[in-house]
């Protein structure tokens, strides 16, 4: 069977494919209509290896022990402090750790002893540095009692000496903290031996009952601060194992 279309219509349907095409493409060329473009995520990159913490070192404090402090007549440090007494060589300099005047920096000296090379920085070391008042608010006598009298109002609420001296026996007492060598008992002994060292006596140190205690210590503090003393300029007496 044979259509007879009109002139007219042949032209529209010739007409029609091409109409949908410019539809098709004035559809994609609008930007209200047209989805993003899809963007490839970047690829990861590589984490860096993290650089393996120091090892810690470790100290040999036999050195530290075995030089002698300048000014004792020959004295160790170790031998100053054990057995845990403050001694007074009469034929030597007096002035910590040669007994013990009242502006001696006793912490400072017993410090410097036992940390620092005494050929290269000499027991005032850290008594030299400006963290320390350079002297006494108010001068020491030259005479006995030496203390200059106490400072503010002094409030005594009957005559005389204001004080009520006890006469008790020893055997009364409890010795609550030895008073040897000052930083001994407070740096170089362990909170779990405090109680044992004070209680004991210089012949127990003689014995040699606390010497694994104070090397122990010693070490432990050495290897803690060794870098420290190096950055501030100084020698540290102990040597790296």
């Amino acid at each position: 069977m044979t259509t007879n279309f009109s002139a007219s219509l042949r032209k529209k349907l010739a007409t029609a494919p091409l109409i949908v095409t410019l539809g098709l493409l004035a559809a994609c060329g609008n930007d209200e209509k047209t989805p993003p473009p899809v963007s490839e995520a970047p690829a990861p990159m590589p984490s860096p290896t993290p650089s393996p913490a120091p090892s810690p070192t470790s100290f040999d404090v036999g050195p530290c022990l075995n030089q002698v402090v300048p000014g004792t007549g020959g004295v160790t440090v170790a031998g100053a402090v054990v057995p845990d007494t403050l001694t007074l060589n009469l034929a030597a300099n007096a002035g910590f750790p040669n007994g013990r005047r009242l502006p001696d920096p006793v912490i400072d000296v017993t410090l410097a002893v036992i940390f620092l090379d005494l050929s290269t920085n000499g027991p005032g070391t850290l008594a030299g540095l400006p963290l320390n008042p350079a002297r006494n608010d108010v001068p020491f006598p030259a005479g006995f009692p030496f203390l200059a009298p106490a400072q503010g109002t002094q409030v005594l609420t009957s005559p005389g000496s204001g004080f009520a001296f006890r006469s008790d026996a020893a055997s009364a007492y409890t010795r609550v903290d030895r008073m040897g060598m000052p930083a001994v008992s407070t740096a170089l002994i362990g909170s779990a031996q405090k109680n044992a060292y004070n209680d004991a006596n210089p012949a127990d140190d003689a014995n040699g009952d606390f010497v694994p205690e104070l090397s122990a210590q010693l070490t432990g503090l050495t290897n803690a601060l060794a870098d420290d003393l190096v950055g501030a300029g100084l020698t540290p007496c102990a040597r790296p194992l």
